[in-house]
């Protein structure tokens, strides 16, 4: 059971990976109304400023067009009104050096995209009881 009200925000390019992170969400309880997908950093930051309330966490794929999330996380970072949320940077990549730059610039957390669907209901399941059901997070 989710103890506060929460939504996430995520930069994600790929429609089928849209899709499949929103079914394993819904999976583990989480409704379409909580989640707003973006489709590159330009978007995100766009979305960011016109957005209330603001989003509980940020989850960031690195590797998209126009502005990629490696800009946008640095973007995000910089602005005082953004350095409380929490960026989880969820990509394909698992290359150490965009790992070393995620957290060198502020990301609270990098998981590499599973493969496997049942791992993805899996990994989101963990992700919404960490950080919505345990740590606390600023409004």
């Amino acid at each position: 059971m989710i103890t506060k009200p929460f939504h996430i925000l995520i930069a994600e390019d790929d429609q089928d990976d849209r899709l499949l992170i929103e079914d394993a969400f819904k999976a583990n309880g989480v409704s379409h109304g909580q989640l707003f997908f973006v489709a590159d950093g330009e978007e995100l930051i766009e979305r960011l400023s016109g957005l209330e309330p603001l989003p509980g966490i940020i989850m960031l794929d690195l590797n998209m067009p126009r502005k990629d999330g490696r800009e946008a996380l640095k973007e995000i970072r910089s602005k005082l009104d953004y350095k409380h949320i929490p960026i989880i940077v969820f990509t394909t990549s698992n290359s150490e050096d965009d790992i070393k730059m995620a957290y060198q610039h502020g990301g609270n957390t990098y998981i590499t995209k599973p493969t496997r669907f049942t791992d993805l209901v899996d990994t989101t399941g963990i992700i919404k009881k960490y950080w919505f059901e345990k740590a606390a997070l600023a409004s």
